[in-house]
């Protein structure tokens, strides 16, 4: 018995050793490789003009420096034309360690905000009046009209709370003016769009729902208490989070009663303590639009951009790729002078390497 335990042991010990590394331990593994421009980039996402990738673009890709890109309409013809687009997009040659699809991205949700050629046609309002089971099957459709162009992150849907007067009421972007409505439809939306293998996106945490003023237009300040905060704004997203859903998108506002000084997606206060600690979410947090005036009126680039990866932000979004070339050069000189931490910051490039390693997609490069 005793040889036999011996044996065991010796058995089990082979084993451990010759056992491949977690995919996780793999991943941090290729991430000390990374340099700081590489690991900057993978905290990117940038859009451009027109029906092809300009170089400039294609260069940044294939150096690893761009985690992906988001589509507008300026760059959506028929859908034959989105297709060779992003397909184009996911061929490019990149390092070994950066082969993931590349996210690409479009605001898609119905009504006034829907950037490419397909559904949702119909307002979140809209929708939601007809019912969940509709609202899911909007989803799913939408889902699927987007993997089939080659997009594979959905801005969608919106889990702000209608206001009277408010600018997401105005807009009909809404999916209800109350906490249950908008997570019974809101989450059915992003339901239907996992399914159909495309990422979905809840925004504008903590939420946007009270203000008559477009944070993409100027700097805007929500004077709601914490605890209407709480009771109200936040209350669709524990079931989003408890869905699966995969990004949350963080508001460019400042909420008074959570941080008196920084924005929502600057602040420490609101994306690390509030919606991972105390919600819970551990998928992929993302900026609103960083080169607008409601931001770009408060700090320059490179300190919005230091401000967003040292609150715990995992990926800034430009509408521009020239602006974002600026802020992924200020993120790389903090992280290489040890002003942002290494450890948080692998941290989100490990986040978003797993979504981007998670959301199928054709055509990517290997």
């Amino acid at each position: 018995m005793a040889r036999a335990g011996a044996a065991g042991l010796l058995l089990a010990v082979c084993v451990l050793i010759a056992a491949p590394p977690a995919p996780g331990e793999t991943q941090r593994s290729a991430l000390a490789d990374l340099t700081p421009a590489q690991l900057a980039g993978q905290r990117v996402v940038c859009g451009f003009a027109g029906h092809r990738v300009p170089a400039t673009v294609s260069q940044r890709i294939g150096r690893g420096e761009l985690a992906g890109v988001i589509l507008f309409s300026n760059n959506a013809g028929k859908r034959p034309q989105v297709r060779r687009l992003t397909a184009s997009l996911q061929a490019i040659a990149r390092p070994a360690a950066l082969r993931q699809p590349l996210l690409i991205a479009a605001d898609q949700e119905g009504g006034q905000v829907r950037r490419l050629p397909g559904p949702p046609t119909a307002s979140a309002e809209s929708m939601a009046a007809r019912g969940a089971a509709y609202v899911e099957r909007q989803g799913r459709r939408t889902g699927r009209s987007m993997a089939a162009l080659g997009v594979n992150v959905d801005l969608a849907p919106v889990l702000d709370v209608a206001r009277r007067k408010g600018f997401i009421a105005d807009q009909q972007r809404a999916f209800g003016a109350t906490p249950p409505d908008v997570a019974q439809f809101g989450v059915g939306f992003a339901r239907g769009l996992q399914a159909a293998g495309v990422a979905a996106t809840a925004k504008h945490f903590p939420g946007l729902g009270s203000t008559a003023a477009n944070t993409d237009l100027r700097p805007v300040i929500i004077n709601l208490s914490r605890a209407k905060l709480l009771r109200i704004d936040e209350a669709p997203y524990p079931s989003f989070i408890a869905a699966g859903g995969k990004l949350v998108m963080v508001s460019s506002a400042r909420y008074s009663a959570l941080d008196p000084i920084l924005p929502a997606s600057q602040s420490r206060k609101v994306v690390t303590d509030e919606l991972r600690g105390r919600l819970g979410f551990a998928g992929v947090t993302i900026t609103d639009a960083l080169d607008t005036p409601g931001v770009e009126k408060l700090a320059g680039t490179t300190k919005t951009a230091t401000r967003v990866a040292a609150a715990g932000t995992d990926l800034l979004l430009y509408s521009s790729c020239s602006t974002a070339a600026e802020a992924a050069a200020a993120l790389a000189s903090a992280l290489a002078a040890g002003t942002l931490p290494r450890a948080e910051f692998e941290a989100s490039v490990e986040r978003v390497l797993g979504l981007r390693a998670a959301i199928p997609s054709s055509g990517t490069s290997g």
